[in-house]
């Protein structure tokens, strides 16, 4: 494992941007809540709210990065470099469409949204004007989801990273000056974020638009492309949904052990969720790389490729998983001051660090079987994994056996994922789907 390799330059080539770019995303989230917080703790919680109804939004159209990826990724590789570029112009109109009749349907539901969380009328009054003005930047979100995807698939994972840390240090310097010179408060935040998405998407569309122009690419509508990316997109959205109503409910579950569990819980989970980033960058690799020599018919590449990866991503998740094992005695510390909740946190800081090298080797098969266009595969692998999670989580409530029990529940859905997919790793029919997976938008049982 710890042997060189021929694909580590590439791999490194395609991770590190990547990961510069996973790890400035979050930074719109962290800005605006530094400075909304200091505007008061009504107008925080109101954030937090409107933030997590437009974050599971994300979350279930994120398939417009990871699908794009792939695709425009396998046309490169077969040398169409026209489809790859039409490909890409596509995805911009499917997030022109999905953003619009999604900002649609949320400016029509927010109300109801909203009053789940069964907020006080100042933190609802907050939480909905974020949300309200925000949807004037949705579409522009989804297509610099879109233009980050068609980028990757090109094997350009830079731009992204230039283009996420100008959006982030653009959304900060101009909620600066609209929270606190203006005066505009939480209507302040939610329109410098605006601001920055609209200013990255221009951006995309105008990378795209040259590089389409450039090959003669059609930049308009193409139905059967279209087509194409619906099946992508319905089945990378089960994929999704599944894997956040795992977490969904283990924090639901987190919550009605107690206000010790429930802040412990999140704190793991928040540490769990950072080293992702990680690894993410890894899988992000794998998709552009898979994609691109499958395309080109280099299925043994492609498999010597993939196992290199998944041996760097189980290499940095070990690392990470020792790290916090170190860190595990005064980590909690610096989210919490209550003594309950940094020892709860220490013991279940364990299950993060051991959990962490299987993680490598789940998000580098995820990113693996999404480059090969293995959709159909993933999306079952995935409710599979959901549907033992929730037997075995349920169960530890019933018996109300504690905060632990749950997180050896999430070790259980992690298990799930990884035993189909290192199987299906291991079959080798990931390799051969790719191009009946763009023909048709069907993959392989």
């Amino acid at each position: 494992m710890f042997r060189r390799s021929p694909h580590d330059a590439e791999i490194l080539r395609l991770a590190v941007p990547a990961l510069g770019a996973l790890i400035a995303e979050p930074l719109y989230v962290l800005t605006d809540t530094a400075i909304v917080g200091h505007l008061g703790t009504d107008e925080l919680a109101g954030v937090a709210i409107a933030g997590a109804v437009l974050l599971t939004v994300h979350a279930l159209l994120i398939f417009l990065a990871y699908g794009t990826t792939g695709l425009v990724g396998r046309k490169l590789g077969a040398g169409d470099i026209q489809g790859a570029a039409v490909q890409g112009v596509q995805a911009l109109w499917l997030a022109v469409v999905l953003g619009i009749g999604t900002s649609v349907g949320l400016a029509l539901t927010g109300d109801s949204l909203v009053d789940l969380f069964q907020p006080t009328p100042a933190v609802r009054e907050a939480a909905l004007t974020y949300l309200n003005l925000s949807l004037f930047g949705l579409t522009s979100l989804l297509l610099v989801l879109a233009g980050t995807g068609y980028l990757r698939g090109q094997q350009d994972t830079r731009t992204p990273l230039v283009v996420a840390l100008g959006s982030a240090l653009a959304n900060l310097v101009i909620e600066l000056v609209f929270v606190y010179p203006l005066g505009l408060g939480v209507a302040g935040s939610a329109w410098s974020t605006v601001i920055a998405q609209t200013g990255a998407a221009i951006i995309y569309l105008f990378v795209i638009g040259r590089s389409a122009g450039g090959v003669g690419a059609s930049l308009c509508p193409h139905l059967q492309s279209l087509l194409v990316y619906a099946g992508v997109g319905a089945r990378l959205m089960v994929r999704t949904a599944a894997l956040r109503g795992s977490l969904l409910l283990a924090a639901a579950l987190a919550s009605r052990i107690g206000t010790t569990a429930v802040a412990s819980h999140q704190i793991s989970m928040e540490i769990w969720g950072l080293l992702a980033l990680a690894l993410d960058a890894v899988a992000i690799a794998g998709q552009a790389l898979v994609a691109r020599l499958l395309g080109a018919g280099d299925a043994t590449v492609a498999r010597q490729a993939s196992q290199r990866m998944i041996e760097l991503s189980v290499m940095v998740g070990s690392v990470f998983g020792l790290l916090v094992l170190i860190a595990r005695v005064w980590l909690p510390a610096i989210f919490s001051s209550d003594p309950e909740v940094q020892s709860l946190t220490a013991f279940l800081l364990l299950f993060v660090a051991l959990m962490q090298p299987m993680n490598g080797v789940v998000f580098a098969l995820d990113g693996i079987l999404i480059g090969a266009g293995d959709l159909t595969f993933l999306a079952k692998a995935m409710v599979i994994a959901f549907a033992a999670f929730v037997v075995a989580a349920l169960a530890a409530r019933w018996a109300d056996f504690g905060i632990g029990w749950l997180w050896a529940a999430i070790w259980v859905f992690m298990i799930a994922r990884a035993i189909p997919l290192w199987r299906r790793f291991q079959t080798g029919k990931w390799a051969t789907i790719a191009h009946s997976a763009d023909s048709s938008g069907h993959t392989g049982p």
